[in-house]
């Protein structure tokens, strides 16, 4: 091989011409020969990193130009390799140039124009790979900062999402419980095609399940003394208590753009909504039916359900069975239909993950 890093593949059935261009470019490049496409082509595969250009004749047997080229523009890797046609036939230079050829060479042979052509070619190759190694390099930096961003914002929010369950005398595993839940009835809903699955599809299940640890993050502003209040609350209090949502959806805001993150619109969706009903008695907008954000249904019955098997100061836990049995009460009047029926179909699911973080 030549000193030089750099290979120009010479494709032509013209022996003389092989030799021709050879003797021209052999003291600045290896110079590898192909009497047709299919050699060509073996040469490539031999040497996949080597070849920086291809100097290709058009009217070959066997394999001609075009469809050797037609072939490298079908490939990912080989299709960046530029080509330089070689031709007397000057009518077809447009079309070829079309296609993605990157030059021409005339026959007979101009020694300093073939140089100068291939030279200028292969430093727009190198620049180019350059380029995208840098923006590979830089792309690879993002994505791990942002990852680390990502992880840091992650802890933060849990981080606070458990300070809100600990003033609510919870253990902390309610969250995960409820991620959990709403995870699986995802889940589901794609998986067994019902209406919802292009939807739950589109909003990244695994967000919309991480995004309900700030369901309730607005809590944050209620007083110990109603919050942890073991009687009947007052109507006065009672509105406090549903204030938390207009909160948590004010508290999301500042966290970032609702409209730019997909994250924070299902934390908004979550925390102003999951407190409606189907039947639009529901507060704090009496949203009926599917005005109820999906994700806010979704998270609506997995928080009932997680309230009705935790034993909480003013209420024993309920068994799972009975637990099932009274959302299936609260289908079409409480939760969405559908939803209930997807805790039909995975309430084993439901137990096995309410055992697991109890």
């Amino acid at each position: 091989m030549h000193s030089s890093d750099a290979a120009v593949l010479v494709v032509d059935d013209n022996k003389v011409n092989v030799m021709i261009l050879e003797e021209i470019l052999k003291s600045d490049y290896t110079v590898l020969t192909a009497n047709n496409g299919k050699q060509a082509l073996k040469t490539l595969a031999d040497f996949p990193s080597l070849v920086k250009i291809i100097l290709l004749d058009v009217c070959m047997p066997e394999m001609n130009g075009r469809e050797m080229f037609e072939v490298l523009l079908s490939d990912r890797a080989l299709r960046r390799i530029p080509v330089i046609f070689i031709t007397a036939e000057n009518d077809v230079e447009s079309e070829l140039l079309a296609a993605g050829a990157v030059d021409f060479i005339n026959k007979p042979f101009s020694p300093e124009i073939v140089r100068l052509r291939v030279r200028n070619q292969i430093k727009l190759k190198n620049y180019s790979d350059s380029l995208e190694q840098m923006v590979a390099k830089k792309t690879v930096e993002v994505i791990r900062k942002t990852e680390q961003a990502n992880r840091i914002l992650d802890s933060t929010l849990q981080g606070l999402a458990n300070v809100i369950e600990h003033r609510d005398l919870e253990s902390g595993q309610h969250i995960r419980r409820t991620q959990s839940y709403v995870g699986a009835l995802a889940k589901y809903l794609i998986a067994s095609r019902s209406a919802y699955a292009r939807e739950l599809a589109q909003s990244e299940p695994e967000t919309l399940a991480k995004a309900m640890a700030l369901h309730d993050v607005g809590k944050i502003a209620i007083p110990d003394s109603i919050l942890l209040k073991a009687g009947k609350l007052t109507a006065e209090e009672r509105e406090t208590v549903q204030a938390h949502t207009v909160m948590g959806k004010k508290i999301i805001a500042e966290l970032g753009d609702v409209s730019t993150s997909l994250y924070l619109k299902h934390c908004e969706d979550i925390c102003y909504s999951h407190h409606e009903r189907w039947d639009g008695t529901g507060y704090p907008r009496g949203l009926k039916g599917e005005q109820i954000p999906l994700a806010a249904r979704l998270a609506a019955l997995a928080d009932v359900y997680d309230a009705l098997i935790t034993a909480r100061v003013y209420k024993e836990a309920f068994s799972h069975a009975d637990s099932v049995k009274i959302i299936e009460g609260g289908r079409g009047t409480q939760f969405d239909p559908v939803i209930v029926d997807a805790l039909r179909a995975i309430e084993d699911t439901f137990e096995n993950i309410a055992e697991e973080y109890s």
